[in-house]
């Protein structure tokens, strides 16, 4: 009995996870779970983004545990037969060829088909894959935003277009280092700062980087201030630093209204591949708007961008498995993606001290910076670095305007992105 007991332990181990860290490359598992442990450090202690970036290095841990099983695919188990049955029986043949190159042929019994369940991540995993979280997400965000800094000052829209033009250049760049379009496209779509985007955008065009991608999308929106600051005071005076902007006239209720309805049919009229995006932003911010469906703002703010954020971040963090994360080519894309970041913070500053010579200095440069659409972060930075010139200076409400069109103006990036290449 002591020996049954013992071999049965033996068996245990034998077939556990410990020890396959030891087989083949365990190793680059380890190296994975190691990398989860200090992304989940940055969002806990550091407290980066961490409504994401938790779920996603959670997700990762868990991709990474040998023979843990969480994104396994289903399989089909089917009943192979000897011959070719005259039974009745409803069968199919498949030809396999050997090593001498021979086909052999097996019957097989389609009425014996079952399936192996896949694992728990890979079923909500689908919700990426078809393309619903991210616009979920978008919806969400809608109940949440204020456009009305936005159609106070149109002229912010110019901003939040200017800060997307990092998305074409890193585009062209990763052309350049060998991606295929689709790749440098959703490599590119990084520099908008906004990881529903990233997310919705790989997964239609290079499902297979989505893993390295999406860790890069959220660190970046978590480091926001962290780089934009040294870009925006390289490309900026002190001057034009300590400007003090005009106070944006109150916009009615009726313009707040209309506008979501205006944005949806212009833009997803004009780019009809930005319309999953870019609708179900407006969707929100019209139930926001309207004032008569509170019960479903608080749903979309709330339960429902609560529910979709855990299944999100999880498993987009179980995508980024050993065999796909380690490699030369995730390294580019880490790199592609802060270059993109810091060329769409560049060019919205650029744009700001473009405007401020055309207005004879009534724009301050620094709210082009939060036309990349890391909302509200970035405009809490274009306010931070502005009353540092000027303690009087409050900046907030004219860079919400730039950082808002920043996340109209990467849906519609990224449907123009898609509709050229998917």
């Amino acid at each position: 009995m002591f020996e049954t007991f013992a071999k049965g332990l033996s068996d245990l181990f034998l077939k556990s996870g410990f020890v396959a860290f030891f087989q083949d490359e365990g190793w680059k598992n380890v190296i994975m779970i190691a990398i989860a442990c200090i992304l989940m450090y940055l969002a806990i202690v550091k407290q980066y983004e961490p409504l994401l970036l938790l779920p996603i290095a959670f997700g990762m841990l868990l991709v990474n545990i040998p023979l843990g099983g969480v994104m396994d695919y289903p399989k089909m188990v089917l009943e192979p037969l000897s011959a070719m049955p005259h039974d009745g029986t409803h069968f199919q043949t498949v030809a396999l060829a050997g090593a001498d190159g021979s086909v052999y042929e097996f019957f097989i019994n389609t009425n014996s088909q079952q399936y192996a369940n896949g694992g728990l991540l890979y079923y909500l995993y689908q919700g990426v894959k078809l393309g619903i979280y991210p616009p979920l997400i978008f919806l969400g965000i809608g109940c949440m935003t204020d456009f009305g800094p936005l159609i106070a000052n149109p002229k912010s829209f110019l901003l939040g277009a200017a800060a997307q033009i990092g998305i074409f250049i890193t585009f062209v760049g990763a052309i350049l280092l060998g991606f295929t379009s689709k790749e440098a496209a959703s490599i590119g779509i990084i520099g908008g700062a906004d990881g529903p985007t990233a997310i919705y955008t790989t997964g239609k065009l290079a499902p297979h980087l989505l893993g390295p991608i999406a860790v890069a999308a959220y660190s970046y929106m978590a480091l926001v201030p962290v780089i934009q600051p040294p870009i925006m005071k390289l490309l900026t005076t002190k001057k034009e630093r300590a400007v003090v902007m005009e106070q944006l006239r109150p916009v009615s209720r009726t313009e707040k209204i209309v506008f979501p309805v205006i944005v949806t049919l212009v833009v997803c009229l004009l780019v009809p591949s930005a319309t999953p995006l870019v609708g179900m932003l407006m969707l929100g911010n019209l139930f926001k708007e309207s004032g008569v469906v509170d019960r479903l703002v608080k749903t979309a703010q709330n339960e429902l961008m609560n529910i979709i954020t855990i299944f999100l971040g999880t498993t987009v963090g179980a995508t980024a498995s050993a065999e796909r994360f380690l490699t030369a080519q995730t390294l580019g894309i880490i790199f592609l993606g802060l270059a993109a970041f810091c060329v769409g913070t560049a060019t919205g500053v650029l744009f700001g001290k473009l405007m401020y010579v055309v207005t004879k200095g009534k724009v301050n440069p620094l709210i082009g910076s939060a036309g990349v659409s890391a909302v509200p972060m970035a405009a809490r930075v274009s306010q931070k670095v502005g009353a540092k010139e000027n303690p009087t200076n409050f900046l907030l409400m004219h860079a919400m305007g730039p950082n808002v069109a920043g996340v109209i103006g990467s849906g519609v990036a990224a449907g123009v992105l898609i509709s050229l290449f998917q």
